[in-house]
């Protein structure tokens, strides 16, 4: 990892040492999968979104004479073309729910640390291949907008916000954080939409906002949401809502019933994404998620 520090001295004022250990930590293990695994797989899968002019030279039988610049070749007095390279930079956001439901998770980790280290496996993925990263973090209203930049410090700004932003509201509005988003981002870019997805009435916005982007859905769940551990009765209540039931960790029934529920919620999103043409990557827990994160680079590649 490098020996650059994560802030200023002004700037780490207010911040934990713990919080400052676990950037650290969050950026290593990332950081080296992205060496191991992704810098080369995000390359291939995200082409350019364009082309741009590089230079001028002879022209040579065979080229295409729509590509001959006429001002050279009229002030040289021989036929020249323009030459051109794919235009690499891209523009990456992060559109990531940190709603109350993202603290739901096992002793190992909750959804929202999972998302915080897709977040910045993507995010280095991006920077190590020069480009821009910026963020949306959102619950039922925007809790964080970070303008798109340029490097290391981009990503780690991120991470900083993921792990230290208190969210005021409680639900999730998708809905409208890709209503702020496209407002704010008014360039072409690749979009990673990270949540849960538990909010209705977003695949409007979806479309819209695909028009102008490559929208990317990750939806991020965790185990124990299909499969209550252990035995006996406790309370379960809506960490976005005010509901709450006794409910027995043994009841056969109401597990099935559970896993069912989730599995229709899943299916029903893999259809909307799958409607509008977009990509899903889907993560139940914290383990695999490396395999997912490959297997959705390599099936990108291969359709391109």
């Amino acid at each position: 990892m490098s020996g650059e520090t994560y802030t200023s001295e002004k700037q780490n004022q207010g911040i934990s040492a713990e919080l400052i250990r676990r950037i650290k930590g969050i950026e290593l293990y990332t950081r080296h999968l992205v060496a191991n695994y992704f810098g080369g797989e995000y390359l291939s899968a995200f082409k350019g979104q364009g082309m741009e002019f590089a230079e001028v030279r002879p022209y040579e039988p065979g080229d295409d004479v729509r590509d001959i610049d006429w001002n050279v070749t009229a002030r040289l007095g021989q036929p020249f073309i323009k030459k051109y390279m794919e235009e690499r930079e891209l523009l990456v956001f992060f559109l990531v729910d940190i709603s109350a439901s993202q603290n739901f998770g096992g002793a190992e980790a909750s959804k929202r640390d999972l998302t915080t280290e897709l977040a910045a496996t993507l995010a280095f993925s991006a920077v190590s291949n020069n480009d821009k990263v910026g963020a949306v973090l959102f619950s039922d209203r925007v809790e964080k907008y970070l303008p798109p930049r340029k490097g290391r410090q981009s990503v780690l700004r991120v991470l900083r916000e993921l792990l230290y932003c208190r969210p005021r509201g409680r639900g999730t509005d998708i809905n409208g954080a890709l209503g702020y988003l496209q407002r704010v981002c008014h360039k072409r870019g690749v979009i990673f939409l990270i949540s849960d997805f538990q909010d209705a009435g977003w695949e409007r916005a979806l479309k819209t906002a695909a028009r102008r982007h490559e929208v990317i859905g990750v939806s991020v769940a965790d185990p124990l949401e299909t499969k209550l551990a252990g035995t006996g009765m406790f309370l379960l209540s809506d960490a976005e809502g005010e509901t709450e039931m006794v409910v027995d960790a043994g009841d056969r029934g109401f597990g099935e019933s559970m896993k069912r529920l989730w599995q229709g919620r899943q299916e029903e999103l893999r259809r909307t994404f799958q409607r509008l043409g977009l990509g899903l990557i889907e993560v139940n827990g914290r383990d695999g998620y490396v395999k997912e994160l490959l297997r959705f680079f390599k099936g990108k590649k291969r359709r391109a």
